[in-house]
């Protein structure tokens, strides 16, 4: 199958590289070069997945992305940044971005994510007869992964698709504690590193979103292993 990225960058050496590169790579492409072209195109014809510029103009790739998330478009973002520092990376993840890299990186790098993130958001295939539901239950946490859905104490909560999938697999495995190398693969099909605050971040989202005050924590950090979510 062959997957359409939409490349949103304003800096036309790296955009007619990364064309150039993603068009030998097998891929379709289509660019845009400020942020009103971006949604100008995205209305027209959503691709599969979009790198997105953050220092974009008209408007920037931050603002892009949250207009996207704010209509309900569940469109894969990369987020491509010159900015090194954790609490702008932070601010492209709570634009809705799905994922982040710092330039200058190297395009294999940027292959990998890609797939990783084409690999989280296939189609689920359908078959014959009556749907069966799936429910994963923790406590009071309630999740249907098929309808990527999930409540806590009756109340839903509103998740990001990196927040849901990370909270599904950590509920999978509830009790277990899951390092951080397989929730790095697991979630992004690619191990940042040690030095990656990525998995730090999200479960920080999780955190905050699970956790009302009043409440009881489920998700627990292993000192030196990684994370585990059980009952309080």
């Amino acid at each position: 199958m062959t997957h359409t990225v939409l490349i949103a960058e304003d800096d036309r050496a790296i955009r007619d590289s990364l064309v150039r590169a993603l068009m030998l790579e097998g891929y379709r492409v289509r660019i845009a070069t400020n942020g009103t072209q971006t949604l100008a195109v995205l209305a027209e014809q959503r691709p599969d997945v979009l790198l997105l510029d953050v220092m974009m103009p008209e408007p920037d790739g931050l603002e892009v992305c949250r207009r996207l998330r704010a209509a309900g478009d569940r469109t894969p973002v990369l987020m491509l940044t010159a900015r090194v520092e954790v609490p702008d990376r932070i601010a492209g993840l709570d634009a809705g971005a799905d994922d982040y890299l710092v330039k200058p990186f190297d395009v294999h790098e940027l292959f990998a994510r890609l797939r990783a993130l084409l690999r989280r958001h296939e189609p689920t295939p359908t078959t014959g007869g009556p749907p069966v539901v799936e429910v994963l239950t923790v406590a009071d946490l309630r999740i249907e992964p098929p309808a990527r859905r999930a409540w806590r104490d009756g109340e839903e909560l509103e998740l990001s698709r990196t927040e849901f999938d990370l909270l599904e697999l950590l509920t999978r495995h509830a009790g277990a504690v899951l390092d951080q190398a397989t929730l790095y693969e697991r979630i992004w099909g690619y191990d940042f590193g040690p030095g990656s605050k990525n998995l730090a971040v999200f479960i920080g989202y999780l955190r905050r979103k699970l956790d009302r005050p009043g409440m009881l924590p489920l998700i627990h950090t292993v000192r030196g292993v990684g994370y585990t979510l059980r009952e309080p």
